[in-house]
C-alpha cells in the first residue's frame, strides 16, 4: 500500500478507491510565452502530487493533507470561486471546472501527499490539479482526452484559484513522457515530445530552490500579463507571438518603453525555444542549451524583469562553477533556478551556490537534481 492510500485509511477508516499521481516540471526554456500563444519546452520531474481518493454519495467533499495544512469539508453544490484558500482550492477548484463544463463529478474524500516543494517554481498547484484531475474524471467516469484535462486545470487554476497562468504547467504534467521534454505550442495546443537523454551524456538538471517564495496568484505575474497585453494591442496584433523582432525593434520609438521590453522578452524567448528544440532535434548534445538558458536569464532579468536578486546569484554561481548553463525558471519574484552540469561536476555546483548563498546572507537553498519524469497516471 502506498503512504498515500496508508495515510487515507488512517484518516478516514476506510481503504481509498484508488491513488492518482502527476509530476510538478521545470520549464527547460519557454517563459511567459505560454498566455502570449507562444511556445514553451517543459519537462516533467520525478517529484509528483498523489490524490488519494474515494467517492462518496452525498455530495459532499471532505480535503485533507499530510502537509501542514487544515482541513476542509464542503458540499460540491456550494463550490465557488473565493470560497475555498490555501492548498485545498486547487483540488477543489478541478471539482467546480468539470462542473463548469457539466460533467457531474459525485463528492469525494480526498488525502493529498506530495513532494513538490511549494512555491519552488516547480508547479506545485499543477501537480495537485492534475493528479485530482485523474480521479475526478474516472470517478465521473469520463473519458476526456488529456488535452482537455489540461484546459479543465487550468480553469481551476485561472478562475477558482485566482492565478492568471497559461496551459504550460498543466500541459507539462499531463502530457510528458519518462526521458523526454514536451515542446507546446500554446496556440494550437499541439504538442510532440522531444527526447532528452540526460544520462547518456553525462548531464543532469539541478534545481535551486532559493526559497523565496512566490505565488501566482500575486500581483506581478497579473501585472506582467498586462503589460503583454498591452504591447500587443499597441502593436495592433492579436497576441505578441504574431511578433517578429526586426518589426519590434522598428516599433520601439513609438511604444511605451516597459511594453517594448516585455514584448521584447517574450519575442525573443519564443525564438529561443525554437532554436532550443530545432538543436535538440538535430542531434546537438544537449550540453549546447547552454548559451540558450543565459540568454533566457538575462531577459528575464532586464527586459521582463520577474528575477530576484537570490536567482540572480544562483545563476551566477552556478555557470562560475561550470554549468553549461543557467537560468531562473517558473513564473519568477522568487522560486527556483536550473543549471545544466554535469553529473561529475554536481556536486561542485551545489557546493558553490550553497557557499556564495552564506556569503550574501540569504537563507540556504536547497539543490537537488531531477530527471524528465513520467506524466500524471493512476498508480493504484
Amino acid at each position: 500500500m502506498s503512504t498515500a492510500a496508508a495515510a487515507f485509511s488512517e484518516l478516514y477508516g476506510y481503504a481509498p478507491d484508488g491513488v492518482w499521481s502527476a509530476p510538478g516540471r521545470v520549464n527547460i526554456i519557454g517563459e511567459h510565452t505560454d498566455y502570449n500563444d507562444g511556445f514553451v519546452f517543459p519537462m516533467a520531474i520525478d517529484r509528483r502530487a498523489r490524490v488519494a481518493a474515494a467517492q462518496r454519495q452525498d455530495g459532499v467533499l471532505r480535503l485533507a493533507t499530510t502537509a501542514p495544512g487544515e482541513p476542509a469539508e464542503i458540499a460540491a453544490a456550494d463550490l465557488a470561486p473565493g470560497v475555498l484558500s490555501g492548498w485545498s482550492r486547487y483540488l477543489a477548484g478541478v471539482h467546480w471546472a468539470f462542473g463548469q463544463r457539466g460533467v457531474r463529478v459525485p463528492g469525494m474524500d480526498i488525502l493529498l501527499e506530495s513532494d513538490v516543494p511549494v512555491g519552488a517554481g516547480l508547479s506545485s498547484s499543477a501537480a495537485i490539479e492534475c493528479a485530482a484531475a485523474l480521479a475526478f474524471a474516472e470517478a465521473a467516469g469520463a473519458d476526456l482526452p488529456r488535452e482537455e484535462l489540461v484546459l479543465i486545470c487550468q480553469q481551476a487554476e485561472n478562475d477558482f484559484a485566482g492565478a492568471p497562468t497559461g496551459i504550460l504547467d498543466q500541459s507539462a504534467s499531463l502530457l510528458s513522457r519518462e526521458g523526454h521534454g514536451l515542446f507546446l505550442d500554446c496556440r494550437s495546443r499541439q504538442s510532440r515530445l522531444v527526447s532528452l537523454d540526460l544520462g547518456s551524456e553525462g548531464m543532469t538538471v539541478l534545481v535551486i530552490d532559493t526559497k523565496v517564495s512566490h505565488a501566482h496568484d500575486s500581483g506581478g505575474y497579473a501585472e506582467r500579463r498586462r503589460d503583454c497585453e498591452r504591447a500587443a494591442e499597441e502593436l495592433g496584433v492579436g497576441a505578441l507571438r504574431d511578433v517578429d523582432l526586426s518589426d519590434l525593434v522598428l516599433s520601439a520609438q513609438g511604444m511605451d518603453q516597459r511594453a517594448y521590453r516585455r514584448a521584447r522578452h517574450v519575442v525573443s524567448e519564443n525564438s529561443r525555444v525554437l532554436t532550443a528544440v530545432g538543436q535538440l532535434e538535430a542531434g546537438r548534445p544537449i550540453r549546447s542549451l547552454g548559451p540558450v538558458l543565459a540568454s533566457s536569464h538575462e531577459s528575464l532579468r532586464d527586459d521582463f524583469e520577474v528575477s530576484c536578486p537570490e536567482l540572480d546569484l544562483a545563476v551566477e554561481a552556478a555557470m562560475a562553477a561550470g554549468a553549461a548553463g543557467a537560468r531562473m525558471t517558473g513564473g519568477g519574484f522568487g522560486g527556483s533556478a536550473l543549471a545544466l552540469v554535469t553529473e561529475a561536476g554536481a556536486d561542485s555546483v551545489e557546493r558553490a551556490v550553497t557557499r556564495v548563498f552564506a556569503r550574501a546572507g540569504y537563507t540556504v537553498p536547497e539543490v537537488f537534481a531531477v530527471n524528465p519524469g513520467a506524466g500524471a497516471r493512476r498508480e493504484s
